[in-house]
């Protein structure tokens, strides 16, 4: 908006309203009199500039964005560490604090475990955290200890809130309006429950899907997937059912919910997935050199999927897609006879269904 307003056109606006009479040379005495007063009133409009576009939430920097939102009632969503269930075995006696490496991150020991694995979280905050295959190594000496491995990612580390996400959110908030137990009031009262550490110390909130009338008039049926985009653990679902509509007042308004909805939080089912196939590798590699980057790739191409169950009607598994991410591992040549749970073509899931990486069956 004062992009004309520099130095040399304020100097010569001042210097065209001294008389003529005078001199008005550079080194004159008037010159040398308006040029430090113009430097300073262009350094004015410089600031006036900036003020201007920090005033508004489309140009604002992240510190202003983040004042301009908080009149909203939003605030970036912080970084969180990530939280694996990991499979040790052997003869040990974990109290919790033992610290585990896995390459260039740290985990220790929570002190509880699910369904039988040890529940690790990351020393750091972030999306570095989240491991979903390979070998932890104990830093601190764990006695009788055989072997330890990551299971699999139970939540989601996340890192702080990118400012063009948290400023797209701030502009959605004018479109999504939260009332009374729509949609959007669903959706973000869900959200907002993972700044409850209980609740984020037991898997979290990722993706949500609800339902309207499944069980007559008033009935709400919230399917929910863990910050990990996994099946969320049965506590996970008691804590969030408390929050929302909490037995035995469901209905009754005690929660979240209003008067008048009868909410049922469920968990998202799982589908293991095999893999079968037939690999054709260059000379001198073993299908061993290439199983970890194989389970890696193919653990990671169903992750994504399960990022997008709360935005599809249904998730498939596609045979070309896990061929060509083989493909792309450094000594594969060629892939064929693909199967997936042992048939030859894409595995539809149900609409509350996930897949979860189980067996691959790689043969040469």
């Amino acid at each position: 908006m004062y992009e004309n307003e520099t130095f040399f056109n304020i100097l010569n606006r001042a210097l065209d309203k001294v008389p003529t009479d005078v001199d008005k040379r550079q080194g004159s005495i008037i010159y040398d009199a308006l040029a430090p007063v113009c430097a300073e009133l262009a350094q004015v409009y410089i600031q006036l500039d900036w003020v201007l576009k920090e005033g508004f939430a489309d140009t604002a920097s992240r510190e202003y964005l983040v004042k301009r939102a908080r009149e909203r009632g939003l605030t970036p969503y912080p970084a969180t560490s990530s939280i694996i269930l990991a499979e040790l075995t052997g003869n040990i006696n974990l109290k919790g604090g033992e610290r585990f490496n896995a390459e260039d991150i740290n985990f220790f020991y929570m002190g509880e475990k699910e369904e039988g694995y040890y529940k690790l979280k990351c020393e750091d905050k972030g999306e570095i955290g989240n491991a979903t295959y390979g070998s932890l190594i104990p830093i601190d000496t764990i006695p009788n200890l055989q072997k330890a491995t990551i299971h699999t990612l139970l939540t989601a580390g996340q890192n702080e809130e990118d400012t063009e996400e948290f400023r797209k959110r701030y502009f959605n908030s004018f479109k999504n309006y939260a009332f009374g137990g729509n949609r959007a009031d669903y959706k973000e009262k869900l959200g907002s429950l993972n700044e409850i550490d209980n609740i984020v110390n037991n898997g979290g909130i990722g993706g949500v899907k609800i339902y309207r009338t499944p069980n007559g008039g008033g009935t709400v049926d919230i399917y929910i997937q863990s910050l990990g985009y996994n099946k969320p653990t049965d506590k996970l679902i008691e804590l969030v059912q408390k929050e929302i509509d909490p037995q035995p007042y469901k209905s009754e308004g005690y929660g979240i919910a209003p008067i008048g909805h009868f909410v049922t939080i469920k968990p998202v089912e799982t589908t293991y997935i095999d893999i079968d196939t037939v690999l054709e590798l260059k000379t001198g590699f073993t299908v061993d050199d290439v199983k970890e980057f194989i389970n890696e790739t193919i653990g990671n191409y169903l992750q994504e999927l399960r990022k997008t169950w709360q935005e599809e009607e249904y998730l498939v598994v596609r045979i070309s897609k896990i061929e060509a991410l083989i493909l792309d591992i450094n000594g594969v040549v060629d892939i064929r006879e693909t199967k997936i749970n042992n048939i030859a073509s894409n595995l539809n899931l149900d609409k509350n269904t996930i897949p979860i990486r189980r067996d691959i069956n790689a043969i040469v």
